[in-house]
């Protein structure tokens, strides 16, 4: 069965571009074969990783909606609905030398996202078992734990940036995972964006009162910024990035 490895944090902080970066850090040790998934309904990972996508959860799920009106039916002639909606989920998989993305998307207009949960929760339980490794980069929020979508985890990574209220966050996902019986058998917190690569005094005290274990800091970095505005893969940063080497040293203290 694959280690699963969760990343999960408030918004804004930076959650997916350490994802894509683990990644291929992870890719770059051997640890592989890897399925990363994207299971935010505003995704992105596949922009840091560089990779095409095809076809979304959220598209798969518009299709088979579709499948039920008899006018805009997709489905050819002879296929059966069971064997499109497979194909289609087989389109959702964007092949890596080191790594397949699956990513959650969007539906269409105004409606819950209970169904596309659901496609994303029933895709992991199905791929996992091809895998050595699962990084899932959550949505903005706990909804994913909440819900018990994934499958497992072993090792839950918690971000923040230096502010109180990102700490603050991490600390109710953390209780959250414990109180949903998740059991990681590692925990910890990744403090991104600090000026310097130092946190301040303030910053180590709301660590301390959350009871979060401080994994590493990872320094501000303008290059990241400017891949961002570019278009640019953030996977594709200099090796002597200092953010790249700050999270090679994190990932190295981790049992991946």
């Amino acid at each position: 069965m694959a280690q699963v490895i969760a990343i999960a944090g408030k918004g804004g902080v930076g959650k997916t571009t350490l994802s894509g970066m683990l990644i291929q850090y992870m890719g770059r040790m051997g640890k592989r074969p890897i399925l990363a998934v994207d299971a935010d309904a505003n995704s992105n990972l596949n922009e840091v990783l560089g990779v095409e996508v095809e076809m979304t959860l959220g598209e798969v799920r518009e299709q088979i909606e579709r499948a039920e009106d008899s006018v805009k039916n997709p489905i050819p002639a002879g296929v059966s609905k069971a064997d499109y909606t497979e194909i289609m989920f087989q389109r959702c998989l964007a092949e890596d030398d080191d790594f397949d993305l699956l990513v959650m998307g969007r539906t269409q207009g105004k409606g819950c996202y209970c169904y596309v949960n659901g496609l994303l929760q029933a895709q992991m339980q199905r791929l996992l078992p091809n895998y050595k490794f699962m990084v899932v980069d959550n949505e903005a929020g706990m909804e994913h734990i909440s819900r018990g979508i994934l499958p497992k985890v072993d090792t839950l990574i918690l971000v923040s940036d230096c502010s109180r209220r990102g700490v603050q966050a991490a600390g109710r996902i953390a209780q959250l995972a414990k109180d949903c019986n998740l059991n990681p058998k590692t925990m910890g917190l990744i403090v991104n964006r600090a000026p310097g690569g130092v946190l301040n005094q303030g910053t180590l005290e709301e660590i301390e009162n959350q009871g979060l274990t401080l994994l590493g800091v990872v320094p501000h970095d303008d290059q990241v910024y400017e891949y961002d505005c570019d278009g640019k893969p953030t996977v594709t940063l200099p090796e002597d990035s200092p953010v790249r080497l700050a999270l090679g040293e994190i990932v190295n203290k981790l049992s991946l």
